[in-house]
């Protein structure tokens, strides 16, 4: 059996990566979490993320109730895996899940930083911060019936180069992620607002539309004074490169695009 390692810290976005990474590698089975993943679906084990706490959620993960790594173990050979991507936080991590379950050495090991920018680094970082949000690499129906009363809800459809689907990924808040900061739209919107009305060339912020999805962006309309004696390209290039500065300094990653809309120029009349 070919035995791979991907490690990195909490809350990185390894899981969110996993499926893709693993099919660029050529790997056909995951361990994430306490679960064993052949193909994008689960097919044996039970989730870290069902823990009450860290220290159980952390026990789950590395296969140490016996039931659990038995069932984990038998799969491994119903299923006749060849080769395998074993996620965790750490080399030892990765190291302690292969010898639990008695599979072959590692070969060879990876890490979040070959897997995602630094850019989605951050943004996932400040997700798991944020708002508490862990991700799961198997599909919704998979795990809704067992987070009754817990946030669980769609992630996404995972895709190749080649647009052959993958697998999927579903988004959950576990019991153990008790402390998140909840941070509401408005807030981005204000700083956002502040950001472009104390800028010289602006008369008036006209509106301001932010989405965090998939993609961070923000949608700014605004009214600029004249005369514009200036290059108008250069300086709204300015005014995006401020935007995400400041947005970087406060919220800890960068907007995916930063949108500008110039609604109408006003003469700016002195009194």
């Amino acid at each position: 059996m070919n035995v791979y390692s991907l490690s990195g810290p909490s809350g990185t976005g390894k899981s969110t990566s996993a499926l893709v990474f693993a099919h660029k590698i050529g790997v056909e089975a995951l361990v994430d979490d306490g679960l064993l993943i052949v193909n994008g679906m689960k097919v044996a084990g039970i989730s870290a993320k069902f823990e009450k706490n860290t220290i159980t959620a952390v026990r789950r993960a590395i296969f140490t109730d016996d039931v659990h790594r038995e069932e984990v173990k038998k799969a491994l050979d119903t299923y006749k895996v060849q080769s395998i991507l074993v996620i965790g936080t750490s080399d030892k991590m990765t190291k302690t899940i292969a010898r639990q379950l008695e599979l072959d050495p590692i070969e060879k090991y990876y890490y979040v930083e070959d897997v995602r920018s630094p850019k989605e680094i951050a943004k996932a970082r400040f997700i798991r911060q944020t708002q508490g949000k862990h991700v799961m690499p198997i599909p919704y129906r998979q795990v809704e019936q067992n987070f009754f009363k817990r946030l669980v809800q769609k992630g996404k459809e995972i895709f190749s180069s080649k647009r052959e689907k993958i697998g999927e990924t579903t988004i959950v808040r576990p019991d153990f992620q008790q402390e998140y900061i909840d941070i509401e739209r408005h807030v981005y919107v204000e700083l956002l607002t502040y950001c472009c009305a104390k800028q010289n060339i602006v008369y008036k912020v006209e509106q301001v539309q932010f989405n965090f999805g998939e993609l961070a962006q923000a949608t700014i309309t605004l009214q600029l004074k004249l005369p514009i004696n200036y290059s108008l390209p250069d300086r709204l290039y300015e005014l995006q490169k401020t935007i995400q500065a400041e947005f970087s300094q406060h919220f800890g990653y960068e907007l995916d695009a930063i949108h500008l809309h110039i609604k109408s120029v006003v003469i700016k009349r002195k009194s």
